[in-house]
């Protein structure tokens, strides 16, 4: 028995020194500070009231939007921007559009429940937080989803001749919003009883004002591609997922079809179904942190 063999035997702290090297390698999901979310009770219940801020220094428009996909396949969670949001091709939109295209029932299923989610992130300003009182008086970004954003859209452009028009965005005839979460179907946040204010400055002094200004974050960092996965990347991913490692994941026992995200499908038919790959979700701010947090052994085996 040769001596670098007998060290290795006698060795009793080995399984230490693996810990340690796990540990180093171990990746967390870690929360952005600058994103806020209501806290909400055992129940899902919660409330706050917050100013949605004008765009910031240098920006144009007050949000941003992003497309997310979030679903699960016999590889795992598949959580991750699309690439649909900076105008690019983005080979789950193309998958989805090869499995509408069959025709078959069980593809297009799949397909809806693959569907894109938009969000939108703004700067705010939390006027009033019961859950955290830190909070208040402090600039934040926001993510919220369609729900939130028509309720600010309808304040932009009523529906009735009786209602005026107004920006919600805006720090001197803005309005706070009143943010009210209840646990709804499935489990999700519903944000429905939310509501605007009538409008009114946020503060009286515009040298307060223009300090709050001054504290918002860039949105367009949000859409800069150095922050999004490559196509490639993203493809080796979605095929991991759907539980393929060579060739394309089969759709179903009816009818198969090779994935091939670079091949160009014809448009589906609007008489199907008028909106096949976007999804209809109402779910608000913390839809895809829960995602996240559940994708998060997937993140970890891609490094």
């Amino acid at each position: 028995m040769n001596n670098t063999f007998t060290q290795l035997k006698k060795r009793k702290d080995s399984l230490d020194k693996l810990k340690e090297e796990v540990a180093k390698n171990k990746v967390t999901f870690q929360k952005d500070e600058r994103l806020w979310a209501p806290t909400k009770d055992k129940v899902g219940n919660g409330s706050a009231v917050i100013r949605f801020l004008p765009a910031p220094s240098g920006e144009e428009v007050p949000w941003v939007r992003i497309w997310e996909h979030g679903f699960k396949g016999p590889g795992g969670w598949y959580i991750e921007n699309s690439l649909t949001t900076i105008g690019k091709d983005d080979p789950v939109s193309k998958y989805n559009t090869q499995l509408w295209n069959t025709e078959v029932k069980a593809n297009q299923d799949i397909a809806r429940n693959q569907k894109r989610r938009l969000k939108y992130v703004s700067n705010v300003y939390v006027v009033k937080d019961p859950g955290n009182s830190d909070n208040e008086g402090k600039v934040f970004l926001y993510r919220y989803g369609k729900r939130i954003f028509d309720k600010l859209n309808d304040a932009m452009f009523p529906e009735f001749d009786d209602e005026t028009a107004f920006d919600p965005f805006d720090l001197w005839t803005g309005a706070n919003f009143r943010l009210k979460v209840k646990k709804g179907d499935g489990g999700w946040p519903n944000y429905d009883k939310s509501e605007l204010d009538q409008p009114k400055a946020l503060k009286k002094d515009d040298e307060e004002l223009e300090e709050i200004w001054n504290k918002e974050y860039s949105l367009q960092e949000f859409l800069d591609p150095s922050n999004f996965k490559t196509y490639e990347e993203l493809e080796t991913k979605l095929n991991r997922v759907l539980g393929n490692v060579a060739g394309g994941p089969p759709i179903t026992e009816q009818e198969e079809i090779p994935y091939s995200p670079t091949t160009t499908q014809p448009e589906p038919s609007p008489t199907v179904d008028s909106n096949p790959f976007d999804s209809d979700d109402t779910t608000d701010d913390d839809t895809m942190g829960f995602f996240e947090k559940l994708g998060q052994e997937d993140d970890e085996s891609d490094d």
